[in-house]
């Protein structure tokens, strides 16, 4: 059986009179409508059966809005906090999952300590945007879903940029060193929410043979974060306590959903754009045992404008056809 799944950054999902940070950002209703109407026309193109939402303010909204497109089931494992001193300034997003087949469980990921001892983090920690994960019976096939938005580097703080030929170890050493002397806690924040996720996921795996990891990675190309959520030799968190060097095998539990594809572009094209530059932050992971018949990117709104708009998105959706 064939389904098709994709991941889609909504670019400040807030429903107006609410506000996103400061009160002043928000939209118009007839600014509201004109998003709407980008969102119902890109879902209707994307034609998904389980569609992953990031930058997610107003939840019920979203739920309204996928409903009518045909998503009989919505969740969200949070809600977006608002500002103590104005509730109608959120504060926090959120991520969420809409579906036409049936959620049937439904979790977030629990803080592991370990996780927390060997990155060095003494602070308590909170995940930037709870993941969701969630099972879904597809004509009597189960698949474990798992929605992510991990950690921006939104202080822009500096962060190493990595070439395809840099090996585990280099990428595993600068970052420890960027985290420990570069004051680099966006990227700690967000390898710690990889490793979480990656931890979970392989435990997943034990028992469930199928799995789908879909979202915004916030990190470049080549990254560590990538490697983490792929590659086995990386599950041995005690590298960054230990700092003992590893093989740069290539033994993965995920694989990325464009690697797999038998039919896809040439060249793999940026989803989001930062003054002009092209980066791929929106991911779709696969386990081994789901085949990718086709990966496909909905980017035509960058073409016309590469940073994006309020008004649409900020962000290219992504989409694979996945034969379970």
């Amino acid at each position: 059986m064939n389904i098709k799944v994709g991941t889609f950054n909504l670019f400040q999902y807030a429903k107006p009179p609410y506000s996103w940070y400061v009160k002043k950002d928000k939209f118009e209703i007839k600014q509201w409508e004109e998003k709407n109407s980008f969102i119902k026309k890109q879902l209707k193109q994307m034609n998904c059966d389980i569609v992953a939402f990031q930058e997610v303010f107003s939840y019920e909204a979203l739920e309204e809005l996928t409903k009518q497109l045909g998503f009989k089931y919505f969740k969200v494992v949070d809600t977006a906090k608002t500002d103590k001193k104005n509730d109608k300034v959120f504060i926090s997003t959120t991520v969420a999952l809409a579906s036409k087949y049936e959620i049937n469980k439904l979790s977030t990921i629990e803080v592991k300590e370990e996780v927390l001892e060997k990155l060095n983090i003494k602070q308590p920690f909170y995940f930037s945007r709870l993941p969701i994960k969630a099972n879904i019976c597809i004509k009597n096939t189960d698949v474990l879903i798992y929605v992510f938005h991990l950690k921006s580097n939104r202080l822009n703080e500096y962060e190493y940029k990595f070439n395809e030929d840099d090996t585990i170890n280099l990428k595993v050493k600068k970052s420890i060193y960027a985290m420990n002397n570069l004051n680099a806690t966006s990227l700690k924040q967000r390898l710690a929410e990889a490793y979480h996720l990656a931890l979970d996921i392989s435990n997943s795996l034990k028992h469930q043979k199928k799995v789908v990891a879909l979202g915004d990675l916030n990190d470049r190309q080549n990254s560590l974060v990538i490697d983490i959520l792929t590659n086995k030799a990386l599950l041995d968190i005690d590298l960054f306590s230990k700092g003992y060097d590893i093989k740069n095998k290539k033994e993965y539990f995920l694989y990325d959903s464009y690697e797999k594809a038998l039919k896809k572009t040439k060249i793999k094209e940026a989803t989001s754009y930062y003054k002009a530059v092209g980066n791929i932050l929106d991911y779709i992971f696969v386990s081994k045992d789901i085949d990718v018949l086709e990966y496909m990117l909905f980017n035509n709104h960058l073409l016309k404008n590469k940073d994006g708009s309020l008004l649409q998105s900020d962000h290219a959706q992504v989409v694979a056809t996945l034969k379970l």
